[in-house]
């Protein structure tokens, strides 16, 4: 059953603000000051909280892991006391590229799942569901190893056609992989190429969402309608995260 429970209780927006919709072709060389000048803008706008994220360079060997890490120093270096939480690729599950990442010592570790296994194929070509996952997992136990505390996030969009016990398992999948911050959004076709809408999620759904996920036992769930991977993320403190 789709989660909108039929046809006449959908739900749609007013207005419809556009999901991320990147181009793809082969992207420039990485220029070797960008990590600097990230850190001089975070510095200047005063934040406490940065995201950093980027395209997924597949064209790297490295998936761009090290400018990710240079990016985090450049970061904590011009702010200190900032949190720094980062939203990446899977690395094609190379390990020696995660290492590098994690070395940086991000205070939060990103990766969408975007979508329910099944869906997983048509959503997302190149990716793989349970990779995703793994690299999660990953990510975490090498912050572990590493002697420090990295919280796992992950995102979801809903309204591509999954089912209810489909999201659900998702979400069981997740926390198996030590994930505990996680973002559920609808989904809004970005151009007619795109994939189509099937259903528009009510709020409170959403909302109800959030409260099964909450008691299932993730630490932070932002869910709503325009809820997308950065949405108020400084909301969740990683300290939280550390259980007593």
């Amino acid at each position: 059953m789709p989660l909108s429970q039929s046809s006449s209780d959908h739900w749609a927006p007013t207005t419809s603000p556009i999901r991320c919709a990147v181009k793809t072709a082969k992207p420039f060389a990485l220029e070797a000051d960008e990590p600097q000048r990230v850190a001089e803008a975070t510095k200047r706008m005063g934040l406490n909280h940065v995201v950093i994220t980027a395209v997924a360079r597949d064209d790297m060997p490295d998936g761009g892991a090290e400018h990710f890490a240079r990016t985090i120093e450049a970061v904590r270096e011009a702010v200190p006391t900032i949190t720094i939480e980062i939203l990446v690729p899977d690395f094609n599950g190379k390990d020696d590229a995660l290492e590098v990442v994690m070395k940086a010592r991000p205070h939060i570790f990103n990766h969408n799942l975007e979508t329910v296994e099944r869906l997983t194929p048509l959503v997302r070509s190149r990716a793989k569901y349970q990779r995703s996952l793994d690299v999660l997992k990953r990510a975490g136990e090498m912050a572990r190893e590493m002697g420090y505390h990295c919280a796992t996030k992950s995102g979801l969009m809903l309204g591509l056609g999954e089912t209810e016990i489909e999201l659900f398992q998702a979400m069981d999948d997740l926390l198996e992989h030590n994930v505990t911050v996680l973002t559920l959004g609808q989904y809004l076709r970005p151009s007619p190429q795109h994939l189509p809408v099937i259903d528009y999620i009510h709020p409170d759904t959403f909302e109800n969402y959030k409260q099964i996920a909450l008691k299932k036992g993730f630490r932070h769930v932002a869910s709503a309608p325009l809820v997308r991977s950065s949405y108020h993320a400084s909301d969740f403190r990683p300290e939280l995260d550390v259980k007593p």
